[in-house]
């Protein structure tokens, strides 16, 4: 807690945003670790839906559930980079907030199995709803930016009324019903900042983006890892599995290396304290997320259609392989590594290597193709700079 004044940490009065040294807090931390459940159970959800052949249901399913997944941790990162006093009730708040991260993670099987929402709702609200109250204390705390703050706090509370009544609805209903509420949620950060911005920490911020990268990677290849140790215990040492755990192993150590290219520090610093800029950076990395938990569960269902344990053609099986990992390049491309691109020549290798990525999936080998596209893209990127 170095830096802070004493008297800021029982009132949340605002963080300074060049406050020197700051870093992520272990409460944050225990936050990340939490929320890895609910990105776990999403990712092992759509590698059951791919393996049994329901690509569009598993998908659009998987979107939504990683969208209350990664919506509630944004919410509360960007709140926490502003006011963080550390005592007793703002802890006893982020406690009751991880609490419904595990609620949340615990509906996820049944959203996916008979789009049962009811318990993925309830964790959803629980988290939502705890994150408004902390939006009250900044109001009251803050006087300078009250008005962004209690613009924050309704903007929460009626989405969350929104959700629970969600549920009352008709089946056929529910699907436009969760789109309003999305673009509701996604609108709210946009309407209270026009009020005035929240003190939040560049450095900060860039980091607790970059520890969730890590941690949305890391659980792809756990997930991966898994799925093709089972593969190998039931077919033993084949080709093709081999093939499969070398791509996954190749491609996932190159999107690390991507996205760790280039800071986001400084862009955050500098050129994306703008408002438009900043939240097309914010969201995008929704799809550079979600990206990378559905690279694992592509991975492993190619593994079950390798053994015969998966509904899908080769094609399809391929597909799961490669997509995500395009989505992931073109994302990190746009969002995160353009801005520090100044030339033509800088910028090509990136949607040609997403090109690439998606004609890996027409070959025998898609997870081992898509991985050596990825490092020549690496490599092609890496050395001129050198």
């Amino acid at each position: 807690m170095a830096g802070r004044d004493p008297a800021e940490r029982h009132a949340m009065s605002g963080r300074d945003p060049e406050e020197r040294h700051r870093t992520a807090t272990s409460l944050e931390l225990l936050f990340d670790l939490c929320f890895v459940i609910a990105v776990a159970q999403a990712s092992a959800s759509l590698h059951e839906a791919l393996a049994e052949g329901a690509t569009a249901t598993g998908v659009l399913r998987f979107a939504l559930v990683f969208f209350t997944v990664w919506w509630a941790w944004m919410n509360f990162t960007w709140f926490a980079s502003a006011y963080d006093p550390d005592d007793i009730p703002y802890r006893l708040t982020v406690l009751v907030q991880i609490t419904g991260s595990l609620i949340l993670a615990a509906g996820v099987p049944h959203a996916f199995a008979d789009g049962d929402l009811r318990t993925i709702t309830i964790g959803y609200v629980v988290l939502r709803t705890a994150l408004a109250a902390l939006w009250l204390r900044a109001a009251r705390s803050d006087p300078a930016r009250r008005t962004t703050a209690l613009r924050f706090a309704t903007g929460v509370t009626l989405c969350q009324v929104g959700w629970v009544g969600l549920l009352a609805l008709p089946e056929a209903a529910r699907l436009p019903g969760v789109a309003v509420l999305i673009l509701a949620e996604v609108a709210v950060p946009v309407w209270a900042q026009n009020a005035g911005m929240t003190p939040w920490h560049p450095r900060h911020i860039a980091e607790r983006y970059e520890l969730f990268t890590l941690i949305v990677l890391g659980e792809s290849v756990a997930a991966a890892t898994v799925a093709v140790r089972g593969a190998f215990d039931r077919h033993q040492s084949t080709a093709s599995l081999v093939a499969t755990a070398a791509g996954g192993l190749l491609t996932a150590f190159a999107l690390w290396w991507l996205y760790f290219s280039k800071p986001a520090y400084t862009l955050l610093a500098t050129t994306h304290r703008a408002h438009r800029r900043r939240f097309v950076w914010a969201y995008g990395h929704y799809l550079i997320f979600a990206s990378a938990a559905a690279e694992g569960a592509g991975l492993a269902a190619y593994a079950d259609h390798l053994t015969g344990h998966a509904h899908t053609s080769q094609l399809a099986a391929g597909a799961a392989v490669t997509v995500p990992a395009a989505v992931f390049l073109l994302t990190v491309w746009a969002v995160h590594l353009r801005p520090h691109l100044t030339t033509a020549a800088a910028r090509a290798p990136y949607p040609v290597a997403a090109f690439g990525l998606l004609a890996a999936t027409f070959t025998p080998v898609p997870a081992l193709a898509a991985g050596a596209v990825l490092v020549v893209l690496v490599v092609v990127v890496t050395v001129p700079r050198r």
